[in-house]
């Protein structure tokens, strides 16, 4: 059996960026491949609905993510509330990915 190791991301931010990378691939018709990664796109996304479903973030939050999560980055501090509205959805995404090692510092 062939091991594959993989690289976990050192950051929620991180792994949602590039969920996001890898989801305009998809919708643009190419192939998501993870990689090294240690999970698939949509795993990051069912973490994120998962919260929202048990009202850890709004939906205000799932926008905003979306939105940066698409141009590639977090959004600056000319952007005060979209800014806020990413560090709190970002915040409780780490430690459920962590949890999966899907963020480095988990328990697998």
């Amino acid at each position: 059996m062939i091991e594959v190791l993989t690289v976990p991301f050192t950051s929620a931010a991180e792994a949602w960026i590039w969920t996001m990378q890898a989801l305009v691939a998809r919708r643009e018709g190419g192939r998501v491949d993870p990689g090294a990664r240690p999970c698939e796109p949509d795993d990051v996304v069912k973490v994120l609905d998962r919260l929202y479903r048990n009202r850890r973030i709004t939906l205000q939050h799932a926008r905003v993510l979306r939105v940066w999560g698409e141009r590639g980055l977090a959004p600056d501090d000319n952007h005060p509330g979209e800014a806020r509205l990413w560090t709190e959805a970002t915040h409780a995404l780490d430690w459920p990915l962590r949890v999966k090692g899907i963020v480095k510092g988990g328990s697998q």
